[in-house]
């Protein structure tokens, strides 16, 4: 059987024009028909005719099938215009761009390819006898542009959930680091008692300045680490909520996926 290089579910839609095209030009071959008929039943009554007869009998059949003609023509075009339509509209969903080689509709090779395909698709001994009445499904959700939807989301949730973990470990650093510094303040007072009780030790004074002075630049040092682990826990919460934002909206586009789908035939 011939092939056009497309996967089944696109050649399937390819017959499916096929079969409305063939309809369309039948209808069309009819009509023409039908205009030479009304010309035999309605002017061939005499046996025989001036040549001015004639020729107006064929004038007036060339304007009607001229006419019929043009008009399908016509429609045929605004008809794959539509089709174009539909196809870049899809297109445009998942951002694509799509082209068109006009020269390829005037390849010979590839137009007796289209034949060989109608001729072994719609001949009577090979079409299947089901055909006319499958109709194409749509392909399944995890295929084509919703399974990028759903590597998105995955994407996300996994980024949420580094930032999450995350978020704990700093919030566990912040509280030991709030922890630390209460305790150092806690000893530099009680240093600072003893210093005031025993003024009269001057070897303990030295040792309770020295002391106070580590305790006072551990202080520092952990105060400034509690002050960039906060800023640090302010910007993973915001890294965080954005990238739950970014997954609620990924999650109800592929909702919004399903649903369309659903509630097509």
């Amino acid at each position: 059987m011939a092939e056009l290089g497309l996967n089944e579910h696109h050649q399937n839609e390819v017959i499916s024009y096929m079969r409305f095209a063939r309809f369309k030009r039948g209808l069309c071959i009819k009509t023409v028909d039908s205009c030479f008929q009304d010309l035999k039943d309605s002017r061939l009554v005499e046996e025989t005719f001036t040549v001015d007869e004639v020729t107006d009998m064929l004038d007036g059949l060339q304007t009607v099938v001229h006419s019929e003609v043009e008009s399908e023509l016509i429609n045929t075009t605004y008809t794959n215009v539509l089709l174009l339509r539909q196809l870049f509209s899809q297109a445009e969903k998942w951002y694509l761009r799509l082209q068109t080689d006009v020269s390829d509709l005037e390849n010979r090779e590839l137009l007796e390819q289209v034949a060989e395909f109608e001729k072994s698709e719609f001949t009577s001994s090979n079409k299947k006898p089901s055909a006319d009445l499958i109709k194409p499904k749509l392909a399944p959700l995890n295929e084509g542009g919703s399974e990028l939807l759903n590597k998105t989301v995955a994407c996300l949730q996994e980024e949420n959930e580094k930032l999450k973990a995350r978020l704990r470990t700093i919030e566990t650093q912040a509280t030991a680091a709030l922890d630390e510094k209460v305790k150092l303040e806690k000893s530099l007072k009680d240093l600072q008692v003893i210093q005031g009780d025993q003024k009269d030790i001057t070897e303990l004074e030295n040792k309770v300045a020295t002391l106070k002075s580590q305790f006072e630049k551990t202080l520092n040092d952990a105060t400034e680490n509690q002050k960039f682990l906060e800023d640090d826990l302010v910007t993973t919460k915001h890294d965080l909520l954005k990238v739950q934002d970014q997954l609620s909206a990924a999650q109800k586009e592929l909702e919004k996926k399903i649903s369309a789908n659903s509630c097509l035939p």
